[in-house]
């Protein structure tokens, strides 16, 4: 979760403090985010398949997803980094990573695991707001699970929209906001299954793929590719899918 602070800000304060309060929880294989540790294996291959496809080696040869530092040389911006779930397996893969979020607890937990896994990771307790004004820009910009924790999407997207470099690339995921997504994200998610704690999400801020997608023109970001991310009981695994109804996931391209 991310956004901003102060007076042009998208950031819900209540949404802050709820995850600044995980602490050491957010790298707890079994604790309140188990769900998204069993998501990310799903999250990293996305991200690094579209990113091996769009962006060519430094030395301009193609790049390879199975090599050990496909990513090499990208500089990748994780807005809402929380704890660093998914900061710290971009840097594994060879990119330059910049994991920002508004609450100092989740920046200083996230620095000091970073650390002790000998990982470099610029870790900042910022806002995507403040990152913009500072003329700041990447070759790939993150708003993973975060767009449905702010209190004005479009123009939280924007602001991240902004924060790409022309040409480069932006990634979100969220929940759709429909009533299969009530079922399973609030009903099931938080009171059944108690898989993260109750309150988590508000089934009103649930972002429809259309309403991403129009933000993110609004912002200069074209939509080329939008998957399901769907959850097997049997299995107890998430993989991607057709379904849309509840999880999704998708990428664009800035403009020139």
């Amino acid at each position: 979760m991310a956004g901003g602070a102060g007076a042009n800000s998208s950031v819900d304060a209540a949404d802050v403090a709820r995850f600044e309060r995980l602490g050491d929880d957010w790298w707890a294989p079994k604790g309140s985010m188990a769900a998204l540790h069993k998501m990310n294996p799903v999250r990293i291959e996305y991200l690094r398949d579209h990113m091996c496809t769009h962006f060519v080696c430094p030395d301009g040869g193609l790049r390879d997803p199975l090599k050990a530092r496909p990513l090499a040389g990208l500089r990748i911006l994780d807005v809402g980094c929380g704890g660093g779930i998914l900061c710290e397996p971009m840097a594994r893969l060879g990119a330059i990573v910049t994991g920002i979020d508004p609450a100092p607890g989740n920046v200083r937990i996230a620095g000091k695991h970073a650390e002790d896994g000998g990982l470099s990771i610029d870790y900042r307790a910022v806002t995507a707001e403040d990152l913009a004004a500072s003329g700041a820009s990447f070759d790939v910009v993150l708003a993973m699970e975060v767009v449905e924790h702010v209190n004005d999407m479009p123009a939280f997207v924007a602001t991240c929209a902004s924060l790409v470099r022309p040409g480069g690339l932006m990634f979100a995921a969220t929940l759709n906001r429909t009533l299969k997504s009530f079922a399973l994200a609030i009903v099931g998610a938080e009171y059944v299954l108690r898989w993260v704690p109750k309150g988590t999400h508000q089934w009103e801020k649930f972002v429809t793929p259309r309403e991403l997608e129009d933000a993110l023109a609004t912002g200069g970001v074209d939509v080329f590719d939008m998957t399901g991310v769907v959850y097997n009981p049997l299995r107890d695994a998430w993989s991607r899918g057709r379904d849309r109804d509840v999880n999704y996931m998708l990428v664009g391209r800035r403009g020139a």
